[in-house]
């Protein structure tokens, strides 16, 4: 179920498909995936970032760079051989295998809103800071595996969208996917982090006008990053929601697919604008639908983790630990100290 801009890129992804040939087929799948899997890529590419944030300047790409290897590993070595089998064997559980992935999301997202609602912070119990290379292994290996979550739900709806292909150009696809998605990702975690770094050099140009785009960018990454975390938290909700509302139709529950074609009708109509306004109506109607179901998840979920042994520790991408042990990273007059 998709509407406007994303059922225009659906039709130029068929259109591709059925006018080329084998590695063009190629071609035309990984766009049709790519963009069906653009939601979770945005919060992949948003939640990235939080790893880094306080590290050593020196340290940051280095970081980012065994981030980047480690998720790649992760799509080529482990989920595709995965998905693969699966699909070739037992390719019924793919859709379940696509909604406990929209569950997820939605579960995260709506998470998200709760403690920005309440005002809560990941970092409110932040633990001992942490020095050094151990430090930095444990941000990194925190890092890959929260990678390694969002990368199983973006080959998941990439492999859900080429599901009509043979079984070598669906992994060919899943491949071209894997590599484009980590190397966009990672290369724009890597230009974001060191915006600032690329700001302090420009003020001490020689020209005002450097100095000045110098001041706006050191300025203004926070809000940039800030802006990011919200799209992030949107395109979770909107994604996981979509995929809830499409599996439901596919079980049989058609109520909630139908009503939102309903609310579209009126308006898909319009020229011009009128695909982009039922893009946006299907999007809200997705996001509210992934908000809901992420909130029955959290009552659910969270009285659980209180008790079970292995919920004793916030559940979560772990920010705060993140944060307290890249900051003890960064040298401090403490660490000239021999005593220390």
């Amino acid at each position: 179920m998709s509407g406007g801009l994303v059922a225009l890129l659906d039709d130029v992804a068929a259109l591709a498909r059925i006018a080329a040939a084998s590695l063009d087929d190629v071609a035309a799948g990984a766009a049709k995936a790519g963009t069906k899997a653009a939601g979770v890529v945005i919060d992949d590419a948003a939640v990235t970032p939080q790893y880094v944030s306080g590290a050593d300047p020196s340290r940051e790409l280095p970081m980012i760079k065994r981030i980047f290897w480690g998720s790649l590993r992760n799509k080529l070595l482990i989920i595709l051989p995965a998905l693969l089998l699966i699909s070739a064997f037992i390719p019924v559980v793919i859709p379940f295998i696509l909604m406990l992935g929209g569950t997820y999301l939605c579960y995260e997202g709506a998470e998200k809103v709760w403690h920005k609602l309440r005002g809560q912070h990941a970092a409110e119990k932040a633990p001992a800071v942490e020095r050094g290379p151990a430090a930095e292994a444990k941000v990194t290996k925190g890092a890959i595996t929260t990678d390694f979550i969002l990368s199983c739900e973006i080959m998941v709806i990439s492999m859900n969208e080429v599901a009509d292909q043979s079984l070598w150009v669906r992994a060919l696809i899943l491949v071209v996917v894997a590599i484009a998605i980590t190397v966009l990702v990672y290369g724009a975690v890597a230009l974001i982090v060191k915006m600032d770094d690329i700001g302090l050099h420009l003020t001490t140009k020689d020209s005002a006008g450097s100095q000045r785009f110098g001041e706006l960018l050191v300025k203004g990454m926070p809000a940039v990053l800030g802006a990011i975390t919200f799209v992030g938290i949107i395109a979770m909700l909107w994604v996981g929601g979509h995929i809830m509302l499409q599996g439901a139709h596919d079980l049989g529950w058609h109520a909630p697919y139908d009503l939102v074609h309903v609310l579209e009708a009126p308006i898909v109509g319009i020229a011009v604008v009128g695909g982009f306004l039922a893009w946006l109506v299907n999007t809200l109607c997705s996001a509210v639908l992934g908000l809901a179901w992420g909130l029955v998840i959290m009552a659910i979920l969270h009285p659980l983790l209180k008790v079970l042994p292995f919920g004793k520790k916030k559940a979560g991408h772990e920010e705060g630990d993140a944060h307290s042990a890249v900051a003890g990273h960064r040298p401090t007059d403490r660490d000239d100290d021999p005593s220390s």
